[in-house]
């Protein structure tokens, strides 16, 4: 029995189902969902050429052009791609940009090679609006707590270990300081966006508090929503305290270890070269807040542990960096900060605490 068309957003977000997405390469590239595969219809220069037709002859004619463009081997190819992702997904749904012709073609052409699959009504614009009407209301509705401390606490060891908590640097894709871009590419800010409430959807589908790392207005080039951020201005906080030993060995796993071995498991025997020079255009952009000084004994450490590989003289420069920038920096916005201190203390005592405090 074919399954329904369906328009309950909600139920398709919270279920993760699979969406296969019909719209051209650019436009998923401009903005998309965490769920959703890009089997388009038609490419971006054939929907340019579709536009342009339209725009002269009217819709009857884009529509003989469309079926022009795409006909014979091409057809029979994205035809065989449908029909392969609805036999991998058979919960899933298939959507266009507003749920119209191209989602309508498709399927009719999968129902002809024997495979009925549904709709997601409204498409792409409709989930989209549903997605940042429903950020709105889940920032509103929850009850936030936010991970607070000084740079190397490990503050995302404390979200990774809370069950209703949501990494907003996860999200980003960016561990949210000068030194926080990773190899892949941050997504757009649509994407951002859609996955940040569809993150907050699920997690307060099941309780009202939302326990979140304390973050700034920018994670790395994205703006967290307006709305999020005042609510988290004014959030009680849960500050993990760690001597500064500890959290150079945070830093230290986190920058030089797992960043060292991203960078040769992409680069191989380049990637030692790739990660220093990540770590030195780190170190450059905040060369005019350290004063020339401390930058220049900051880089030359840096330089001289990479050439030596010294992991001795790393946790050297990450201790004067911590220390000399980023301490009185977080002293400074910490003072600023209208939220009640709930709780203080080691991480292991915050996981504990915020994990109670998420259960009620």
């Amino acid at each position: 029995m074919a399954r329904e068309d369906t328009a309950d957003y909600r139920a398709l977000f919270l279920a993760n189902a699979p969406l296969m997405d019909t719209r051209a390469p650019v436009e998923f590239a401009r903005g998309a969902f965490p769920n959703a595969v890009n089997l388009p219809l038609m490419s971006d220069t054939e929907r340019h050429e579709v536009g342009i037709r339209y725009k002269q002859s009217g819709q009857a004619a884009a529509i003989e052009l469309g079926h022009q463009l795409v006909a014979g081997a091409s057809r029979e190819a994205r035809i065989q791609g449908w029909c392969e992702f609805a036999r991998r997904h058979p919960d899933g749904y298939l959507y266009c940009f507003r749920g119209g012709l191209r989602s309508s073609t498709a399927r009719q052409w999968m129902r002809e090679a024997g495979v009925d699959y549904p709709l997601v009504l409204g498409g792409y614009k409709a989930m989209r609006r549903f997605l940042l009407e429903e950020l709105e209301r889940s920032v509103d509705a929850a009850q936030l707590l936010l991970v607070a401390g000084k740079t190397g606490c490990g503050k995302t060891r404390v979200i990774e270990a809370v069950e209703r908590a949501v990494d907003l640097e996860g999200l980003a894709r960016h561990r949210g300081s000068s030194f926080g871009r990773l190899l892949d590419p941050q997504p757009s800010q649509i994407d951002f966006e859609n996955a940040l409430s569809i993150a907050l959807l699920r997690s307060l589908a099941t309780g009202a508090t939302l326990v979140l790392e304390d973050e700034g207005k920018l994670i790395g080039r994205l703006s967290l929503p307006h709305r999020l951020r005042d609510r988290m201005r004014e959030a009680p906080l849960l500050v993990v305290e760690e001597s500064v030993a500890s959290r150079v060995e945070v830093i230290f796993a986190d920058y030089i270890v797992d960043l060292g071995r991203r960078y040769t498991d992409r680069h191989g025997e380049e990637g030692a070269q790739q990660h220093e020079m990540h770590l030195r255009e780190g170190l450059s952009r905040v060369r005019k807040r350290l004063g020339g000084v401390l930058y220049t004994e900051i880089d030359s450490l840096m330089v001289e542990a990479f050439t030596h590989r010294d992991d001795a003289l790393h946790r050297r420069w990450i201790e004067l960096l911590l220390v000399k920038y980023y301490d009185p920096m977080y002293d400074y916005q910490i003072a600023q900060r209208e939220g009640e201190v709930m709780a203080a203390g080691s991480r292991e005592a915050i996981i504990t605490r915020a994990r109670e405090l998420a259960s009620r």
